[in-house]
């Protein structure tokens, strides 16, 4: 991963240390809870634009999730805009996300193990790793390079520009900050970037695939929706989502019952520490099996199926589990949770209200019946093969 360059920029990967706490710092500052709200004008904007393209082309699904995925990251935190189609940036988010497929790579993960290998030349097929490295910096150097720039060129012209970089970027000007300091903000706004559009992506797609299996869970969620929300096109997150308890226990379901990253982010016992009868020794990589987690019979009864009841209250109301396992644990949980969820809720509900989801078929014309009918790719992000579902619009 360091050969690639993820080691350096990536929050996740970062060691611990000043550079960290700076990267978390910024995120706390950019995406906590109490400030995300505020990114609702946004979201909404992105998800009308998801829905107009659903509607005009709804077997191209997928590709819109990546859109939108990608459109609300760019407008909030560099301000930028996409085009319509073939946009640059975009394109750029798909193909970082594909590196870092690749970064679990047989051929990649073994030189982890035995780090001599890396010096082989690029001409032994065997060893793909220094092509995918080289790949990888590449458009590594471009996320953190054009949009960096698309923000700087609009306040040097004064432009108004009200994105998370500008208002870092202000806020470091005036405090006199130094390149190392400015580095670090653009840096930390690029894992945004790398690392949401994905991840939003995988869920969206998954929610599809739930919906198209569940007809009856769908059709009771467009009731509360139609209750709540009536004609309006989107929920208020300040006065609405309380009022959408199902709505809220279907994306915690999604998020259980396909977990994006099943097996997290490699931890690093910074401490000799003991679980049971096992000896954990400092420095020893810890990989977390959230796959695993999620299907827990004693917390998840019957795991296997789709189930959003299993987070409500007897009186119906969302209880206390927020399957905060999805995002990770400790210092290197997802920073960026409260922003992903907002998005994931607004698109949800979006897609709810304006559409009917029918049963899902393999390339084949096959309908799928369950999850297990499949596969989702093995790298870092688990991204559910192509299946295709009607999709058209309510006639409430």
């Amino acid at each position: 991963m360091s050969r690639m360059g993820w080691t350096t920029l990536n929050t996740a990967l970062l060691r611990y240390g000043p550079d960290w706490r700076m990267h978390r710092r910024l995120y706390k500052q950019g995406f906590r809870a109490a400030v995300v709200p505020d990114y609702q004008p946004i979201l909404f904007s992105k998800a009308d634009q998801f829905s107009s393209n659903l509607r005009q082309s709804p077997d191209s699904f997928v590709a819109h999730t990546r859109t939108y995925a990608a459109a609300t990251i760019l407008a909030t935190v560099y301000g930028y805009d996409i085009s319509p189609s073939n946009d640059k940036l975009v394109e750029i988010a798909e193909q970082a996300a594909a590196t870092s497929s690749d970064s679990f790579h047989p051929s990649s993960v073994v030189v982890n193990v035995l780090p001599f290998l890396r010096h082989l030349p690029l001409r032994f097929p065997i060893f793909a790793f220094q092509r995918i490295a080289r790949r990888t910096r590449r458009i590594l150097n471009e996320m953190r390079k054009l949009p960096y720039e698309f923000v700087k060129n609009d306040m040097v012209t004064g432009k108004d520009n009200f994105s998370l970089l500008a208002k870092f970027l202000e806020k470091h000007t005036v405090n006199g900050g130094d390149d190392h300091q400015e580095d670090l903000i653009r840096n930390a706004l690029t894992t945004a970037y790398a690392a949401g559009a994905e991840t939003t992506s995988s869920v969206l797609v998954t929610f599809f695939l739930a919906m198209g299996l569940h007809p009856d869970i769908q059709k009771r969620a467009q009731r509360e929706i139609d209750t709540v929300i009536g004609n309006r096109q989107f929920p208020s997150y300040a006065t609405d989502y309380s009022n959408l308890p199902y709505v809220e226990a279907i994306l915690r379901e999604t998020l259980r019952w396909s977990p994006v990253t099943p097996l997290g982010i490699p931890h690093t016992a910074f401490l000799d520490d003991t679980i049971d009868d096992y000896f954990i020794p400092k420095g020893t990589t810890v990989i977390s099996n959230i796959w695993a987690m999620t299907r827990d019979e004693s917390v998840y009864p019957e795991p296997e199926s789709f189930n959003p009841d299993r987070f409500l209250t007897e009186d119906r109301a969302c209880n206390e589990d927020e399957v905060l396992v999805a995002f990770g644990f400790g210092r290197r949980a997802c920073a960026g949770r409260h922003f992903a969820v907002l998005t994931l809720r607004t698109a949800m509900a979006a897609i709810l209200s304006q559409f009917e989801i029918g049963q899902p078929e393999d390339e084949a014309g096959t309908p799928i019946k369950s999850l297990a009918d499949v596969k989702y790719s093995d790298g870092l992000i688990s991204q559910p093969s192509h299946f295709r579902c009607v999709i058209k619009p309510r006639t409430k």
